[in-house]
């Protein structure tokens, strides 16, 4: 019998839109993989005006009515940085729906923890001073991507509240990006690498894989529907 085809959804990192997965869209669809890159509320082209009501269960329950409004279903959700709160919230209400969680140097959190908690002091700061001008919003750093956007500041400090349901989702990934300086993720990989219940890579670039490694990563990816067959086979993730 036939496996039943995964989907692909990707949630981008702070500041990001959806537009950020496309270089992993295109080669992965080439490869005839069924991809969604989805841009969080108050992070679209002409966003700003609504970013002081849009916290971190804003951007939850936006992707969980994504996953109903498409009936979507073994799907291998996939987040960047900030995202990889979004996703265990995802997780942790429609376990069911979800093949895989793949956490693209992202945060792991656990019931409690914010953004703000498991970030780095040098990321606070930024968080501070970005927002500043209107205190709702955190602002990008002047002269990257003039397609990125202030960031909701509320869903990088509320709390995540979790029931423990996303803990039913067993094939884990995380994708630890080890070429930048200050990077928050290195103690999560370092209490990772050698768990029994995680898949680990590691890529040696920048924080935007996406942009600097696509092919590297598409290639991670693509391999990991083989890599979950042969957990189902031999017991474990190593």
């Amino acid at each position: 019998m036939n496996e039943i085809e995964k989907t692909y959804v990707f949630i981008p990192g702070g500041w990001h839109g959806g537009w950020v997965y496309d270089p992993i869209t295109e080669r992965l669809e080439q490869l005839g993989k069924k991809c969604i890159s989805l841009t969080l509320p108050g992070l679209e082209t002409q966003s700003g005006i609504l970013n002081r009501i849009i916290n971190l269960d804003t951007h939850i329950q936006f992707v969980i009515d994504v996953f109903l409004k498409e009936n979507l279903t073994d799907v291998i959700l996939c987040g960047h940085s900030y995202a990889g709160l979004v996703i265990t919230g995802v997780a942790d209400k429609i376990p069911e729906r979800i093949h895989a969680l793949v956490y693209i140097d992202a945060y792991i959190p656990k019931d409690g923890d914010s953004c703000w908690s498991l970030t780095s002091e040098v990321y606070r700061q930024r968080f501070v001073a970005g927002a500043g001008d209107d205190g709702f919003a955190v602002a990008d750093r002047p002269g990257v991507d003039n397609r990125r956007r202030p960031h909701p500041l509320a869903t990088f400090m509320q709390s995540l509240h979790l029931k423990g349901d996303y803990e039913r989702v067993l094939n884990r990934t995380f994708i630890y990006l080890s070429g930048w300086e200050q990077s928050p993720f290195f103690k999560q990989y370092e209490n990772l690498k050698n768990s029994p219940d995680w898949h680990v890579e590691a890529i040696h670039c920048g924080h935007n894989v996406m942009k600097e490694h696509p092919d590297k990563l598409v290639d991670i990816l693509y391999r990991l529907e083989d890599k979950y067959s042969q957990i189902l086979k031999n017991g474990c993730l190593q």
